[in-house]
């Protein structure tokens, strides 16, 4: 029988929750999964739920109420375009493919216009909030086909996280055609990425130039939990400090190989800034930074040739740990400036309509980088829709202007005493030229013009000019 309100491809972990996560909204689901021992393991695992277990595909598209709506959890590339083609022939004018999966965006854009001019209509959605929040409540940003809006608008609303006074506020809202919900998505990502980067930064800072304690790092990052830096990632960051190894009875954060791992999605929003020309430089670093912890054989030679010494910071402890604060909030709010201005690049690229405010809302509950100053984001956009970066509205400006003394004393300190923070340096350098009326780039223009004949324009009058710099003139 046709009673299922909706269809889920792609029983791993993240797909398994997401169902669940829809059961216990009150919705019947049914699942397939192509190794099918796994959806009757699945549904044994849960005897009593409104779950439909299926053997094929067909099995899928028939138990489900029209318009029909399949959402595909399985990896991203070519895994997706193969279950589409399947499932184009089954499913009829009207229904809806959503793709939760973390892909990226071109790939929707395209899948959009094919799926459409079948006659049916596609949902790139980007889901964040890990396997808890896909149980429980995750952040969702959904674009693609406009028309499936109002089909799939109560069910994704009703499993994404709440937020607001009354917990009523979904973290889940439309966000623009073809593959925009995606690319919001991997912003978000590439921010995590910037993010997460910082606090190790701070973390590194706090250990090895002032000799804390992993009890000491803990009460730290609990008192900035209670700031302007509450999140999820300081929240977690202060509770890695307090577990034990239960094989030597040490902090167990000590014993993990420093050596980090990435799934690609920062990448990405690097390599789009860069076709986009838009200096997403604290994500970039973020980025490299997991690339060269990646190179861990090879720093051990390095540190045999290059002994690192090992000097403390001399000065009022209690005032540095202040200015490392305020060092991570001003380098923070520089990583979402650009994340934003990266986004506002890219909706003029593909003419996307988007709504910087309510995207900021997205993230406020559910994902990964939720943050108490989210809703200081939404309320910059909501004071000025246009607003060209976050550094220029009248919250932030004072709050970098407040923090800019303690953060330039934090980047000089780790540079005189050799700790390595890209990310912090990224930031206050971006902040730096993008502040300067004048930037040395006319230098820059001279050089191009020199051996390429590139020209350049002038400050004080119209037009592009070209100089025969070798017979040119010359001081005495």
């Amino acid at each position: 029988m046709a009673n299922c309100d909706i269809g889920l491809v792609g029983l791993a972990v993240m797909g398994q929750n997401l169902v669940l996560n829809m059961e216990s909204r009150g919705y019947r689901v049914a699942v397939f999964n192509r190794t099918v021992s796994k959806v009757d393991e699945f549904i044994a695992e849960n005897p009593g739920k409104q779950l439909v277990g299926c053997h094929s595909l067909a099995d899928l598209v028939a138990s489900l109420k029209a318009p029909r709506k399949v959402m595909m959890m399985v990896k991203a590339g070519p895994a997706v375009d193969g279950l589409i083609q399947e499932l184009l022939p089954l499913l009829g004018r009207g229904d809806i493919i959503i793709d939760g999966g973390n892909t990226y965006f071109p790939d929707t854009n395209r899948r959009t216009v094919e799926v459409e001019q079948a006659g049916l209509l596609y949902v790139g959605a980007g889901v964040s909030g890990g396997e808890e929040g896909a149980r429980f409540g995750p952040s969702i940003m959904p674009g693609g086909s406009s028309a499936a809006w109002p089909h799939v608008r109560e069910i994704l609303q009703k499993i994404s996280a709440k937020v607001g006074p009354n917990a009523d506020i979904p973290c889940c809202e439309w966000v623009g055609p073809a593959g925009s919900g995606h690319y919001v998505k991997m912003v978000h990502n590439g921010i995590e990425y910037g993010d997460m980067q910082l606090i190790c930064e701070a973390y590194f800072i706090l250990k090895h130039a002032l000799g804390l304690s992993n009890a000491e790092l803990c009460q730290v990052f609990d008192r900035w939990n209670k700031g302007e830096l509450e999140s999820y990632l300081i929240e977690i960051t202060r509770d890695i400090f307090t577990v034990i190894d239960p094989d030597t009875g040490e902090s167990l954060v000590d014993k993990i190989l420093d050596t980090a791992q990435q799934k690609g999605t920062g990448k990405w929003m690097s390599q789009h800034a860069l076709d986009l020309g838009v200096p997403t430089t604290l994500i970039t670093e973020a980025v490299y930074a997991r690339a060269l912890s990646a190179l861990k054989p090879a720093r051990v030679r390095a540190a045999q040739v290059y002994a690192a010494t090992a000097k403390k910071y001399a000065g009022n402890r209690d005032h540095f740990i202040e200015d490392i604060r305020q060092a991570l909030y001003a380098s923070k709010i520089c990583s979402y400036a650009q994340g934003f201005v990266q986004l506002e690049a890219a909706a003029a690229e593909f003419k996307w309509e988007l709504n910087y405010g309510s995207t900021a809302l997205l993230w406020r509950g559910g994902c990964i980088i939720r943050a108490r100053f989210l809703e200081d984001i939404k309320r910059a956009f909501d004071k000025n829709p246009r607003l060209e970066n976050l550094l220029l509205d009248d919250f932030f400006s004072t709050a970098i202007k407040r923090a800019e003394p303690g953060w330039r004393r934090v980047v000089a300190a780790a540079v005189e005493l050799g700790l390595p923070v890209p990310a912090f340096a990224a930031a206050l350098s971006y902040f730096d030229g993008y502040r300067r009326e004048r930037l040395p780039a006319n230098l820059l223009q001279a050089q191009r013009d020199y051996f390429g004949a590139h020209t350049y324009q002038r400050t004080d009058k119209e037009g592009v000019f070209h100089t025969d710099w070798i017979r040119a003139r010359k001081l005495p």
